[in-house]
């Protein structure tokens, strides 16, 4: 089966345009990643007993000794 050269760089030139948008798709997708974990490691961590919400806070647990 012959194709004309026309047809076949054509296709040649959509699929380097298809492989570039993937590339850039993946780029962008990746530097939204490290963004976001780069927000998550500088958020305070959540502290034992401190209300983190609008919940109440459970009372803190009293350590017994064992009988």
């Amino acid at each position: 089966m012959l194709l004309h050269p026309d047809l076949m760089l054509t296709l040649a030139n959509q699929r380097n345009r298809e492989l570039i948008d993937e590339a850039t798709r993946r780029r962008l997708l990746a530097n939204a990643r490290t963004a976001r974990w780069g927000r998550r490691a500088r958020k305070a961590p959540a502290v034992r007993g401190r209300p983190a919400g609008r919940l109440a806070p459970c009372e803190p647990s009293a350590v017994v000794p064992a009988r």
